[in-house]
């Protein structure tokens, strides 16, 4: 791991089993085996609330693996710096960029301690490519930019990896100039992936799980409309079809060709020209 400092005495100290945390609870969603007994409980209050919250999860990891495959395989990116990595389940970034072009380079970032404790998972590679992670936190962009220059090449494309990490971030101002920050740092050619729980009429039940966790977990949650969504890539050229669902976003066809359900988990892949 890049800073190579963090004993795990120090990584199991900073891990506090007690309030419910959003990494852990999304693992337990995904079907991993990384939480705790309050993660589960908690989970499961989300669920009765919003029963949907699964498709949620299962939306925006498939969304990660069509992204991923589009960018290594179509749009020739050979690096990626995945912020917000949360805990290692199936089809991580590395995974499937790797399996496509073996020469990828992948850092992960991640600011939990569990997922610092679990990071080894992550930490496989082809002979042909790197993997890293990082303990660092996206309200420090630039710390995050500086140790990830140890591994990626800045002078070449890389595509910034921002998925279920931004609305984490409660001032929306100060999240839109975190964004601009990294996809400034990155060349031409480079891309944002991105995606983000929303807010919008008729989503009541939405509204009230995000309530319900942010009265009992850790971090906070912060809904966003679609549109405060789409402004993290003004500038960029979004790729088709633009700002949507996550389980929308070039889904595999269906038979009858009709489009998978919405959720209210909204994403986007964009292209710096």
């Amino acid at each position: 791991m890049a800073d190579g400092t963090t004993t795990s005495e120090q990584v199991s100290a900073r891990i506090d089993t007690t309030v419910p945390h959003s990494a852990r609870m999304w693992d337990y969603w995904l079907g991993g085996k990384n939480y705790y007994e309050v993660d589960k409980a908690a989970g499961d209050q989300v669920r009765r609330i919003h029963p949907g919250i699964l498709d949620y999860a299962r939306a925006d990891r498939a969304f990660l693996g069509r992204a991923v495959t589009h960018l290594t395989g179509e749009a020739g990116v050979r690096q990626f710096l995945d912020i917000g990595t949360g805990l290692p389940t199936s089809e991580n970034t590395h995974e499937v960029a790797q399996r496509i072009a073996p020469d990828a380079r992948i850092v992960y970032t991640d600011n939990d301690p569990i997922v610092l404790a679990h990071a080894r998972a992550l930490l496989t590679s082809t002979p042909e490519g790197v993997t890293d992670y990082l303990d660092a936190d996206l309200h420090d962009p630039d710390a995050i930019l500086r140790e990830a220059a140890k591994t990626l090449d800045f002078t070449e494309p890389v595509a910034v990896m921002l998925l279920g990490i931004v609305m984490f971030i409660e001032d929306t101002d100060r999240a839109h100039a975190i964004v601009k920050r990294l996809v400034d740092a990155v060349p031409s050619g480079s891309y944002l992936v991105l995606s983000h729980t929303i807010t919008a009429p008729g989503l009541d039940d939405v509204d009230a799980a995000v309530e319900y966790w942010n009265s009992v977990g850790t971090p906070k949650l912060h809904q966003r409309t679609p549109e405060e969504v789409s402004r993290f890539f003004d500038g960029l050229e979004l790729l088709e079809p633009g700002v949507v669902s996550c389980s929308r976003w070039r889904p595999e066809p269906s038979p009858a060709g009709e489009l998978p359900d919405e959720v209210a988990f909204y994403c986007g892949v964009a292209r710096k020209p």
